[in-house]
Order: structure tokens, then C-alpha cells, then sequence
């Protein structure tokens, strides 16, 4: 009996141990794409099995010769990864440099399934005022390989009523694979500000 008690004491004491963590909801549930607009809005680093409505897919190798030509108008959406845009100024303070097609125009966040009313306004403004208003320029929209961003901005386009969208689906990481240069560039229409390193604190 005093062994029983002893050990039901013991018991009372130890520390209590951690639940198992509850299953988060499964990421695949959640939808990934707008029921609307029918741009993609969530898990944007992924294959990209069909080509925008109203684009045409282009090669690394085509997307050369059109940039040879310097008649198209390349256009980056890659995300301007730590860093983020002053809504009030508009202005990009960056964590880090990003390489592009020497001679792109880069509009960080532009591929985005849903758009803030002001960087979808910065975005089809700047390509309107890039092309000056001619829909018919060739308009060449990227990000990197397996990326939804640039299939949302070329469609994004297409609907603003350009006609000559060509998506270069495999975009910077094709460029480099042909062994062509990236070079640094900054967001369209200002010179980007790059953030200090935090000190450690």
C-alpha cells in the first residue's frame, strides 16, 4: 500500500509532458487560385504546365533573338525578396541586388495573383508609359523556372489589352542556363534604396 501511494506522489510530480503538436491544415486544401480572375494565388514556386490565354511561350533561345532585335520590351515580376515598397512614397527599399536580362524593367510583386490597387496601377502605368501605349510591341514577361508570378503577369497583360505577350517561362535561370549575363537592376521608375545590414542584436 505504501509503495502504491509512493509511486501515484511520483507521479503527481513529474513534469507533465507536451502535447503532440496538432496536424496543421494541409497547404493543398487551400485554393490556389482565384475564383474571379482565375490568376494563381498561392504556391507560386511550381511547374507551370499550360501557357497563358492570349500569350505566346517563348525559348531562352527566342527570347535572345528578340532581345538582339531591341524591339521587345522585357518585363520582370520577380518579387524583390526582404525587401518591401513604401505605399505612401512608392519607393523599394531592398535587402539585396537583383540580377536581370540586361535592359529589363523589374516590377517587384506585379505577378501576384491579387495586387494591391496601387502596385496594379504602378504596373500596367509603367507599361503603358515603357510601350508607349502601343499594344502591339512585343512584351517579353518572366521570373525564374517553375514560377506562376510571370503566367499571372501575362495574363494580367493580355486583359489590359496587349497583343503580342510572350511569357519566357524559364526566365533568369534560362537566360543563365544559355550562358548569357545577368546584370543588377533596380524597380521600375526610381532608384531603389538598398537596406543596411541589421546590426546583431
Amino acid at each position: 500500500m505504501r509503495r502504491r501511494a509512493l509511486l501515484a506522489a511520483l507521479l503527481l510530480c513529474a513534469p507533465a509532458q507536451p502535447l503532440p503538436a496538432q496536424p496543421l491544415p494541409a497547404q493543398q486544401d487551400a485554393p490556389l487560385f482565384d475564383a474571379e480572375s482565375g490568376l494563381r494565388i498561392a504556391r507560386y514556386r511550381a511547374p507551370v504546365p499550360t501557357t497563358p490565354a492570349g500569350a505566346t511561350r517563348i525559348s531562352a533561345e527566342q527570347a535572345a533573338a528578340l532581345h538582339r532585335r531591341r524591339g521587345a520590351l522585357f518585363i520582370d515580376v520577380l518579387p524583390a525578396e526582404g525587401g518591401h515598397r513604401d505605399p505612401a512614397s512608392g519607393r523599394w527599399a531592398l535587402a539585396a541586388v537583383h540580377r536581370s536580362i540586361p535592359g529589363a524593367r523589374w516590377f517587384p510583386e506585379s505577378g501576384r495573383g491579387v495586387l494591391a490597387p496601387d502596385v496594379e496601377r504602378w504596373f500596367l502605368d509603367g507599361v503603358k508609359r515603357l510601350s508607349k501605349g502601343v499594344k502591339s510591341r512585343p512584351v517579353i514577361v518572366f521570373c525564374l523556372a517553375d514560377c506562376w508570378m510571370s503566367w499571372n503577369a501575362a495574363r494580367r497583360l493580355v486583359a489590359d489589352g496587349y497583343r503580342d505577350v510572350r511569357w519566357f517561362a524559364e526566365g533568369t535561370d534560362g537566360w543563365r542556363d544559355i550562358g548569357l549575363t545577368l546584370t543588377p537592376v533596380t524597380p521600375e521608375n526610381q532608384a531603389a534604396v538598398t537596406a543596411p545590414p541589421s546590426s546583431p542584436g
